[in-house]
């Protein structure tokens, strides 16, 4: 694997590729987020207060056929978007990093690209000139780590890459920083009838690779930014499917209620998020009819992990940005915004 050359500075040109294509990608290793319930408290690393209040008496409403909030079982659906919501974001996507990091082998395949930009700047390890790649060279590689292969080519590249990439500042898997308080309240929805689904701007394929192991939510339960492919067959005779650098789905923004109806068909009772990115999904989810519950997770806590807004004077970001705009809509419209800070006794599985 390439040795990552990418600090915290990182943002300016990755939070500008992810911003334009959406690649916003996940849990515990070796945890399916599945599993029983803890016996008495369901949300034990959360701490008391309104959120959990909020996400207890909504199960609990929408499970009682005696209660006018009611909603049957098929309907009970509840959305999660990844990135910064059930998973670390920064200082980077996921997503990106695998990316930039899939360009050596990308080269050893096509030794013509060697010499050419933007392969060239990258495989540098040059920091400040990867920063200052232009949008359409960035592109250029996106198209070439994702696109080009079989589904099943580039299913085995990610499980291979997932298996043994690191976050720099913990050491650990990246998916070993999934949220602890997320993933039980995972648990607890499916424990009482509800799908739960990741609806995101990264990149769909890669996250069906790993979704059923670290959150216990199957492949065909995840909506994300979707490539077009094309059905071939390989020398042999069997047929395949090739991933072609067409967008079909930009799943952020407008685009998360547009996947979820394409692809879910149903609105969600519950939603989750934590950017700018996922108003249009919790603004949707609120505008149906009976309760419904929108919720923003706030990265406030520094010390345990990141801080960054800009809302209510955090540091700016160009990854995974909670405005203020977003904040005052939260609190205007009743969504519940979660402070990691105050909210989560713990907020990994390790802490």
């Amino acid at each position: 694997m390439m040795k990552s050359a990418f600090g915290p500075n990182r943002r300016v040109v990755l939070g500008g590729l992810a911003g334009l294509l959406s690649l916003r990608v996940a849990g515990a290793h070796g945890q399916t987020g599945a599993g029983d319930l803890p016996p008495g408290d369901p949300l034990p690393s959360w701490n008391d207060g309104p959120a959990k209040a909020a996400i207890i008496e909504l199960v609990k409403s929408t499970t009682d056929a005696a209660n006018p909030n009611f909603v049957p079982p098929e309907a009970r659906v509840a959305t999660f978007d990844q990135d910064g919501t059930t998973w670390v974001e920064h200082p980077i996507y996921t997503q990106v990093i695998y990316c930039l990091e899939r360009v050596p082998a990308v080269v050893r395949e096509k030794p013509e690209l060697k010499e050419v930009e933007p392969f060239k700047t990258v495989l540098s390890g040059d920091r400040a000139a990867i920063e200052k790649l232009p949008t359409d060279e960035l592109l250029k590689i996106l198209f070439a780590t994702l696109s080009g292969m079989t589904v099943d080519e580039f299913q085995a590249q990610v499980s291979a890459w997932i298996a043994t990439a690191k976050h720099p500042r913990w050491d650990r898997l990246y998916t070993e920083l999934t949220y602890q308080p997320m993933l039980e309240v995972m648990r607890y929805l499916r424990a009482n009838g509800y799908k739960t689904y990741i609806v995101t701007g990264g990149g769909q394929d890669f996250v069906r690779v790993y979704s059923e192991r670290v959150y216990g939510i199957p492949p065909e339960q995840v909506v994300g930014s979707a490539g077009g492919v094309t059905y071939g067959y390989a020398k042999d005779g069997r047929p395949i499917l090739t991933k072609e650098s067409k967008l079909l789905l930009n799943d952020n923004n407008a685009g998360k209620p547009e996947g979820i109806h394409l692809e879910i068909g149903r609105r969600p009772v519950i939603a989750f998020g934590n950017s700018t990115g996922d108003r249009q999904m919790l603004e949707y989810t609120k505008a149906g009819d009976g309760a419904r519950a929108a919720l923003l997770v706030l990265h406030d806590d520094a010390e345990r992990e990141y801080a960054y807004g800009p809302a209510l004077g955090l540091p700016d970001t160009k990854v995974g940005a909670f405005t203020q705009d977003l904040y005052d809509e939260a609190k205007k419209d009743g969504w519940f915004v979660i402070s990691m800070k105050r909210d989560w006794k713990k907020i990994f599985s390790f802490d």
